[in-house]
C-alpha cells in the first residue's frame, strides 16, 4: 500500500511540480468559492434567472474561444513560467476589484458580466499555457502521472471551495467569499517566483529561433493529420458544450428544481467533485498513452449517467448520481488529456494543448446560453438529460467510427458478470 501511494504522487518528489500544485490548489479553493458566490450572486440579481446564469457563463468563456489558439502560439514562443506570471497577476487584481464592488454593496448585474468576461481573458491565457508548462516541471516520464495529479488538485478545489463557499454565504454573505478569491489567487505568483529556471526540462524544446516561427495554422494542420488526436478533441468538443455545464445546470437545478438554499447547491458541486476527484487518482498509475477505447469507454460512462442526473426525481438521488457521474466526466477527460499530450511533438505542444482548451472550455459560450435557455424553458433537469443524450449519441458515433476505421469489432462473453471488450483484426 505504501508503495502504491508513493507511487500515486510521485510527481510531488520533484519540487518545482510540488510549487506549481501547491499554488494551484489555494488559488482553486478561492477560484471555486468565487464560482458559487459569483452564480449565487447573478440569480439575486436577476431574479433567479437561469438565462442570467448561462450568460455569465458565455461572458466567462467567450474568451477562451477568442484567445486560446494565441495564447497557444505565446506559450510555444515565450517563457511559459512568465506567462504564467502575468497571467495570475492580471487575475489577482480583477479579483480584488470585484471583491470592493460587492462588500460596498455597489455591485450591479452589468459588473459581474464585466468581471466574467475579463476573468475569461485571464484564463484565456493561463490555461493552455499552463497544461503545456507541467511538461517541463516533471520530463515526459512523470507527464501522465502530474497529469492526473492536476486533476486531482482541481478536483480537491472543487470538493473544499463549494463546501465552504455555500457555508460562507449562509453566514456572512457573497462579499467576503470573493475576497478570500482574490487573496488566495496571490499564492500561485509567490510559488512560480520560488521555482528554480535550471530544473525545467527544456531539452526537447526547439530553439529560439525556431519557436518564434511558430504559427497557429501550423498547429491546426498537424492536429488535422492526427486522426488520434483529433478524435478526443471532437469527441470533448460535443460533451463539453452539451454536458459539462455543471456550474450552471446545478445552480438551478437546486434553486429551482428542490427549492434549496446555496449549502445544498454547494453539496451537489462537492458530490460532482468528489467523484472526479476519484476518478482523477484512478489515472495516477497510469504509466503510457491511453488508448482510444479507454477514451470511448469513459465518454459512455459519463454520457449515461450525466442523463441519469438529470432525469433522478428525488434530491438525494442527485446527490447519490453526481459521484459516478463525477468520476466518469474527469476520467473521460483526463484520459483524453492524456491521450492528446502524449501523442504530441513538443515544438506543437501550447499551440496543441491551446486547441485542447478551446474544445475543453471554449465551447461553453455556445452552449451555456441555449442550456440556460433549456432551464428556464423546459426545467434544469432537461437541460442536463438532453445534454447527457447528445452525449451519449456523440460517443457512440465516435466508437462506430473507430471500429471501422480500426477493423476491430465489439464481442461479449457471458461471464459472471457480462464485459465488452474490443478485438483487433486477426486476434484470437
Amino acid at each position: 500500500m505504501q508503495a502504491k501511494l508513493s507511487t500515486m504522487f510521485q510527481s510531488l518528489r520533484v519540487r518545482n511540480y510540488r510549487l506549481f500544485a501547491t499554488g494551484q490548489l489555494i488559488k482553486l479553493i478561492g477560484v471555486w468559492m468565487m464560482f458559487i458566490a459569483q452564480d449565487w450572486l447573478v440569480l439575486e440579481l436577476s431574479d433567479n434567472s437561469a438565462t442570467a446564469l448561462g450568460v455569465v457563463t458565455a461572458l466567462q468563456f467567450t474568451p477562451v474561444l477568442l484567445l486560446t489558439l494565441l495564447s497557444g502560439r505565446l506559450a510555444d514562443r515565450y517563457d511559459k513560467r512568465m506567462l504564467l506570471f502575468v497571467a495570475n497577476a492580471f487575475w489577482t487584481v480583477l479579483s480584488l476589484a470585484m471583491s470592493i464592488l460587492v462588500l460596498t454593496g455597489l455591485v450591479q448585474l452589468w459588473h459581474v458580466f464585466t468581471f466574467a468576461a475579463l476573468l475569461g481573458v485571464a484564463n484565456a491565457v493561463e490555461t493552455p499555457v499552463r497544461q503545456a508548462f507541467v511538461s517541463e516541471l516533471v520530463g515526459m516520464p512523470l507527464l501522465p502521472n502530474a497529469l492526473s495529479l492536476n486533476a486531482a488538485v482541481f478536483n480537491s478545489a472543487r470538493i473544499v471551495g463549494p463546501a465552504v463557499a455555500g457555508l460562507a454565504i449562509a453566514v456572512v454573505d457573497v462579499g467576503p467569499v470573493f475576497l478570500v478569491t482574490a487573496l488566495s489567487s496571490i499564492a500561485p505568483l509567490v510559488n512560480v517566483v520560488r521555482m528554480r529556471t535550471d530544473e525545467l526540462h527544456r531539452k526537447d524544446l526547439p530553439p529560439v529561433g525556431e519557436r518564434d516561427q511558430a504559427r497557429v495554422v501550423d498547429g491546426l494542420r498537424y492536429v488535422a493529420r492526427r486522426p488520434d488526436i483529433l478524435l478526443p478533441m471532437v469527441l470533448m468538443s460535443v460533451i463539453g458544450m452539451s454536458l459539462f455545464n455543471f456550474q450552471l445546470t446545478l445552480a438551478a437545478l437546486a434553486k429551482t428544481v428542490f427549492n434549496t438554499g446555496a449549502a445544498s447547491f454547494g453539496l451537489f458541486s462537492t458530490a460532482l467533485a468528489a467523484g472526479a476527484l476519484v476518478g482523477a487518482l484512478a489515472g495516477t498509475g497510469r504509466r503510457s498513452r491511453p488508448s482510444v477505447w479507454l477514451v470511448l469507454g469513459a465518454a459512455i460512462g459519463c454520457a449515461v449517467f450525466g442523463t441519469l442526473v438529470g432525469l433522478a426525481p428525488a434530491y438525494w438521488m442527485v446527490v447519490t448520481l453526481l459521484l459516478p457521474a463525477g468520476f466518469f466526466m474527469i476520467y473521460f477527460a483526463q484520459a483524453a488529456n492524456q491521450r492528446v499530450q502524449l501523442g504530441v511533438d513538443a515544438s506543437f505542444r501550447g499551440r496543441v494543448m491551446a486547441l485542447w482548451v478551446l474544445v475543453f472550455l471554449g465551447t461553453n459560450p455556445v452552449g451555456a446560453p441555449l442550456i440556460g435557455w433549456v432551464a428556464e424553458t423546459y426545467g434544469a433537469g432537461a437541460s442536463i438529460w438532453a445534454g447527457g443524450l447528445i452525449s451519449l449519441t456523440a460517443a457512440l458515433l465516435a466508437l462506430t467510427w473507430q471500429l471501422r476505421r480500426s477493423g476491430a469489432r465489439l464481442r461479449m462473453r457471458v461471464l459472471p458478470m457480462p464485459r465488452f471488450y474490443v478485438v483487433s483484426p486477426g486476434a484470437k
